[in-house]
């Protein structure tokens, strides 16, 4: 495995059974053994066992707790040779449920379900994803994407009418006009783009205070990933881009995207920034970059542990991008 693969969500291997989704009797089966466990998701949030070392929690099939479960439950996979299936229990509602906090930026609260263990609770996943193993990582990237999926696309976009779950959860059929429907995945390029010693860095609308990033963007039908990321750079920070190269892919399921990390060479340092776009965007020196990440900078905080932008720029510090 490269270097570059090894980003949060960056894949463990999972036998993901794709050569059964199509075979009803065979994921009868694989539902029925007693092996098989039950990825667990509260609105788009995995149960985990938060005490460190957090893992992923995996229940029987046959739970109490899942009797509130909606929907059919969705093939991820094969882990030592029993099924993996991810349950979507958002049908449940906690009691004193706390809505402020629920979607923020950042969400600090846990749910607890009556029969299960307090040793087991639903976490927003990008709080915990650095706690959990690869294999736990990728299992749960996958059952809040596929889960998300489901509950946005109902509906036949052909002809509105309720369509029907396929393929062990991974495609959807309607039964009217026939169309298949698969699950749908967003091309983000995510930049890191250097001039001499330095690294162009952005911010958002509605960040914390301090926070910058590396830009990004959406990749347009018709596109190809380098023009991509020499239209972004410049729509967002009047940047010229030269050479562009791939480094490392991540998906983040928030709610459905593949990040496309790249390098590129800026052809110039001046900024003129568009306020739609971003807030600010500034060039950042190797050495005030090892300040932002050892937590001194006067101004500046590290980007999100566990995303790709802060992958790219740990790894561009120590010279191990590829």
């Amino acid at each position: 495995m490269r270097h570059a693969e090894t980003v949060t969500f960056g894949g463990s291997a999972l036998d993901r059974a794709g050569e059964v989704r199509g075979d009803a009797a065979a994921l009868a089966a694989l539902q029925a053994d007693p092996a098989a466990r039950a990825i667990v998701f509260w609105r788009g949030k995995p149960l985990i066992r938060p005490e460190r070392p957090a893992a992923l929690a995996r229940l029987p099939m046959d739970h109490p707790a899942l009797a509130e479960a909606r929907g059919t439950p969705i093939l991820l996979g094969r882990e030592d040779g029993a099924a993996r299936f991810a349950v979507d229990l958002s049908n449940w509602a906690p009691e004193g449920l706390d809505q402020g906090q629920l979607g923020a930026f950042l969400d600090p609260s846990e749910q607890r379900h009556p029969l299960l263990g307090d040793d087991m609770a639903f976490a927003e996943l990008r709080r915990v994803m650095t706690w959990l193993s690869p294999r736990d990582a990728e299992l749960a990237a996958s059952g809040k994407a596929i889960l998300g999926w489901h509950e946005t696309h109902g509906h036949c976009a052909r002809c509105g009418e309720v369509s029907e779950v396929t393929q062990g959860g991974w495609q959807r059929q309607c039964p009217a006009c026939g169309a298949p429907h698969f699950p749908r995945t967003d091309p983000v390029v995510i930049m890191l783009i250097t001039h001499g010693n330095s690294v162009l860095m952005g911010r958002s609308p509605g960040w914390p205070e301090g926070m910058y990033s590396l830009l990004a963007g959406f990749v347009e039908p018709g596109e190809t990933m380098e023009a991509a990321v020499r239209r972004e750079v410049f729509e967002e920070a009047g940047v010229e881009v030269g050479a562009v190269r791939y480094l490392s892919s991540q998906p983040w399921p928030f709610p459905a995207s593949l990040m496309l990390g790249c390098a590129g060479e800026a052809l110039s340092r001046d900024l003129t920034i568009d306020p739609v776009e971003i807030d600010d965007a500034l060039w950042i020196s190797r050495e005030e970059m090892m300040d932002v990440f050892a937590g001194t900078h006067p101004r500046l905080l590290p980007a999100r542990r566990g995303a790709i932008a802060h992958f790219l720029l740990e790894n561009w510090l120590a010279d191990t991008l590829l």
